[in-house]
């Protein structure tokens, strides 16, 4: 390998690959063998060779370390949430890594309103649950896959990743002793559900192909040996969860893929019972189950798009086993992306978007049915909010969070029997010792429609310092994803203010691809119209540049895992519009993995690219994108790719090969920088210290590209 002050150059090692008589020579598979010993030199090399590229950023990088670090309130605690008779919190301190899971008791029956705690003193009732900083240690990696209290509240149920590959140990805590458990159960995926007797835990496995499969029940007390499988999903495209109703009374398994739903329910005090279909799954119908009381009769609600693209709300009776039984409750409404049903025992919330932004709708319930129907109002013209933890069924209000690309988060709660709304915690940002007080007012945040190549408005989100210049000297970066109906709604993070207050603005192309403006959006950006994320985004950019917002070389793009596709496709695209790209895990040797239903997640990933395997068209469309695939010998934009060695949803063998091919081939490929972190997963690495210098790092080269690295 070569040294440090000059690139590293992958072996070619050419493989041939043939599929409908299109034959592609592949020079950088051997990177695959993630056991290898070249593997691996390889990737340490690039990482010493983009520490070395990166070496003049270090004193940047400690200065957004520090700014991330000074403005965030280290020692800090979430805002309480009632369950049962305690409240349950999280609990950060600083210096410390991870948080604490926490919990004190309520006051009485009517008491829906936290008391505000001392964040540097625990109360004296207080119960630490889970030290995750403890449950750390001697690891350099850690993730909570599952916390789940026993409807007594008795027992805790929670699972540990140590690896970042998303495989969890599952453990049980006796909350009265603090002892564990001799029940342990390796090899679990997120989460963990408790029956309504305590006795029984419900849980999930993964496949090979990492695709969550199967359904377990684990008898408390019991070799886990003996633990019975309650649902096999053998259809390689469906992935399986299992949840209990708000209301406590069911015990809910879905399965679902891209495109389809099935759901089976079961009387949550009979967990040795027999899960029953609600309605059998019809290729192309997704529907989602919430138990309800309505009129003072139990049904369940069934949120649907059969015949409504944009979803409907049906009604139907708990003992359903057919869609022939749901009948109209909220109409399909085609400017109205219906998301969510949420339902307690007065009232119903509704989870929608309309004309791109996030709404809350509150339908009052009585004995009639519904008394009242409100959508509440919000504050700012660019918004993002969604309801947040309300995990009581009987309980009379609600919290919503709420947040702008100016506006630190908040969370809100609203009496619903007085209608009083009240702000119980905004995200604080602390004064920082030389560039002073946050304000909000120092930002503007506006929304601008770019046009694409076939004439469709596509939004974007803008935040950049107050009376920034429309001439076409503000940088700025653009971020996108445009996948699976993932919307990236506006929000806000302290580590952004380290670009604002240095005179860099922040945007948001909200592409096809995503559900920003419902399921169509969503629709004209998958399978045989993928395409249009991509143009989309360059369209995005050359409106920011052309109405003088910041300009091309003053402009880096931003994405990750799909979103890393993004930016692999618009660095091939229209690489002379971007000063710079971030791509994040990104998915950039997507033919290859599609073709390949060995490799994890393949299969269920067919309903949203196609199947290149079995159709040539889907192929021939593929190839045409894919940015592995469509490198060129020509000069692209200075580009960072991270990874992480133990991903398992974009394997690090992506950005390796995009990389040694980009290296190779670019007139520019010394302007190539792969960082691999050699002990974390899709997310990244663990432990919020270590998140801020990730970021920071990313920054301070964002920055240097756009000549504020200094």
């Amino acid at each position: 390998m070569a040294e440090t002050d000059s690139p590293p150059t992958a072996d070619r090692r050419p493989i041939e690959r043939t599929h409908h008589g299109d034959t592609f020579v592949d020079d950088y598979e051997w990177l695959r063998d993630k056991e290898s010993p070249d593997t691996l030199a390889y990737l340490e090399a690039e990482n010493a060779y983009t520490q070395a590229r990166t070496s003049h950023l270090e004193p940047l990088r400690d200065q957004i370390f520090e700014e991330i670090r000074s403005r965030t309130q280290e020692t800090d605690l979430s805002v309480p949430v009632r369950l049962g008779d305690h409240w349950y919190y999280s609990r950060t301190i600083e210096g410390k890594q991870y948080g604490l899971s926490c919990r004190r008791p309520v006051a009485g029956p009517d008491d829906w309103v936290p008391q505000l705690l001392d964040a540097d003193e625990p109360a004296p009732d207080e119960q630490v649950l889970l030290d995750l900083n403890a449950l750390a240690e001697g690891h350099d990696f850690f993730s909570l896959g599952a916390s789940s209290v026993s409807p007594d509240g008795r027992l805790l149920a929670f699972s540990t990743d140590t690896a970042g590959d998303e495989r969890f140990l599952l453990q049980v805590k006796d909350l009265t002793t603090g002892e564990l458990l001799p029940d342990q159960v390796p090899g679990t995926s997120y989460g963990a559900t408790w029956d309504l007797t305590g006795s029984h835990l419900f849980y999930t496995t993964v496949d090979d192909a990492w695709r969550a499969d199967k359904i377990w029940r684990h008898r408390l007390g019991t070799d886990p040996a003996e633990d019975v499988t309650v649902h096999h999903e053998t259809d390689e495209r469906f992935w399986v969860s299992v949840g209990r109703t708000r209301s406590d009374r069911f015990l809910l398994i879905g399965a679902g893929s891209k495109v389809t739903s099935e759901y089976r329910i079961l009387d949550a005090t009979d967990p040795t019972g027999e899960f029953r279909v609600v309605a059998p799954r019809r290729q192309g119908v997704e529907y989602g189950v919430e138990h309800a009381v309505i009129g003072g009769t139990d049904v369940l609600l069934v949120l649907h798009n059969d015949g409504a693209e944009n979803f409907e709300l049906a009604r139907t009776p708990v003992d359903a086993t057919s869609h022939e039984q749901w009948e109209p409750f909220i109409a399909h409404d085609p400017a109205v992306r219906l998301e969510d049903v949420d339902a307690f025992a007065a009232h119903l919330v509704v989870s929608q978007r309309s004309e791109g932004l996030t709404q809350l709708r509150v339908l009052a319930l009585g004995q009639d049915g519904v008394e009242s129907d409100e959508l509440l109002a919000m504050e700012h013209p660019i918004y993002t909010v969604g309801l947040g933890g309300n995990p009581e069924f009987e309980q009379p209000t609600i919290r919503f969070g709420y947040t702008t690309m100016a506006t630190p988060g908040s969370v809100h709660q609203v009496d619903l029997r007085t209608g009083e709304r009240t702000l119980l915690k905004q995200t604080p940002v602390l004064s920082h010792p030389v560039l002073g007080e946050f304000d909000p007012e120092a930002y503007e945040q506006h929304r601008e429609w770019a046009t694409a190549e076939d004439g469709t408005q596509v939004p974007i989100s803008i935040v950049v310092p107050k009376d920034a210049p429309r001439d076409g000297s503000t940088p700025l970066v653009l971020y996108g994803y445009g996948a699976y109906e993932t919307s990236i709604d506006p929000y806000f993070t302290i580590s952004r203010l380290s670009l604002l207050d240095r005179g860099m603005g922040f945007a948001i192309a909200h592409v096809r691809g995503g559900g920003e403006l419902g399921r169509h959006w969503y629709d004209q950006g998958k399978m045989l119209a993928k395409s249009n994320t991509f143009t989309d985004f360059v369209a995005c950019a050359r409106h920011l540049a052309e109405t003088g917002w910041t300009s091309a070389d003053r402009l880096v793009a931003e994405g990750g895992s799909a979103g890393g596709l993004l930016m692999g496709a618009v660095a091939n695209l229209a690489p002379e519009a971007f000063a710079g790209i971030v791509a994040d895990v990104p998915f950039v040797d997507a033919l290859t993995t599609i073709l390949d239903p060995e490799l994890p997640l393949t299969v269920v990933e067919w309903e949203e690219w196609g199947n290149p395997l079995e159709d040539p068209e889907v192929y021939a469309y593929m190839k045409s994108y894919a940015p592995y695939e469509n490198v060129e010998a020509k000069r692209y934009p200075p580009i960072l790719a991270e990874t992480s060695l133990n991903d398992t949803r974009v394997l690090y063998v992506e950005p390796a090969k995009w990389v040694a091919r980009l290296r190779a081939t670019a007139t520019n490929g010394d302007d190539v920088l792969l960082k691999t972190e050699m002990a974390a997963g899709h997310g990244g690495v663990s432990g919020r210290y270590n998140a801020w210098r990730d970021r920071a790092f990313s920054y301070a080269w964002v920055l240097d590209r756009v000549g504020l690295g200094s």
